[in-house]
């Protein structure tokens, strides 16, 4: 395990690279009081669909001011997003060796709608979680800019855009087998849920290939 605690952003249905932290460190901190930032893994995630990568993103209510604390974002209802989510998921993974055994651990989130983005967001990953059998602790920051002590700070590190992604040592993607890629190979970094529908009770384990032992001491199962 590393040494140190982490500091992630929340996310939406995160990838494979935002899972893998909570197998690598004890701590987990997650930011409760930045600004909300745009295209980012804080309101979409990345599937891959049968034309290849797709975002599918969560729409947020513009507030009166454009910097608003991530705690306070709502999720807005204009469209019917959640039915297009939902249907761009089947459409993806409804071929996938685990779509029938998770796809009810899922569709709930697609069904009831929820205020706040990071509420939202977090229910999701506690969901990932219990799947996983991962019970790491979570903690939520107060105030923006203080980063624990002996904390790494991956707030922007992990991103969707490859030009704006920091690198990462102690990430290195294992290769597992996707419902396309006969058509487009292997693609890194997905949405957990291309891991879990595509891996299930093995995607414990193509995490944790995929934390750099060269720069990690352990994981948690080798505690």
């Amino acid at each position: 395990m590393i040494d140190q605690d982490i500091l992630l952003s929340t996310a939406y249905f995160p990838p494979v690279q935002y899972l893998s932290k909570f197998l690598a460190h004890q701590t987990i901190w997650m930011e409760s009081a930045e600004n909300f930032v745009k295209q980012t893994y804080r309101n979409r995630s990345i599937i891959l669909a049968a034309n290849g990568p797709e975002q599918i993103i969560v729409p947020v209510e513009k507030g009166r001011s454009q910097k608003q604390q991530i705690k306070d974002i709502r999720i807005s209802y204009d469209t019917n997003w959640q039915h297009i989510h939902w249907q761009a998921i089947i459409s993806a993974y409804q071929s996938s060796p685990f779509f029938e055994v998770l796809q009810d651990d899922f569709r709930p989130f697609f069904a009831k709608q929820h205020a706040f983005l990071l509420d939202f967001n977090q229910q999701i990953l506690e969901t990932v979680l219990a799947i996983l059998e991962l019970n790491p602790t979570i903690k939520q920051t107060v105030n923006f800019e203080e980063v624990p002590v002996d904390c790494l700070n991956y707030r922007e590190a992990i991103h969707p855009k490859p030009q704006k992604a920091l690198p990462d040592p102690f990430f290195k993607p294992k290769t597992y087998t996707q419902v396309f890629d006969d058509k487009f190979g292997f693609a890194p970094n997905l949405s957990c849920l291309d891991l879990l529908f595509n891996c299930g009770s093995e995607s414990y384990a193509i995490l944790l290939a995929s934390i750099s032992v060269r720069d990690s001491v352990s994981a948690r199962s080798q505690e």
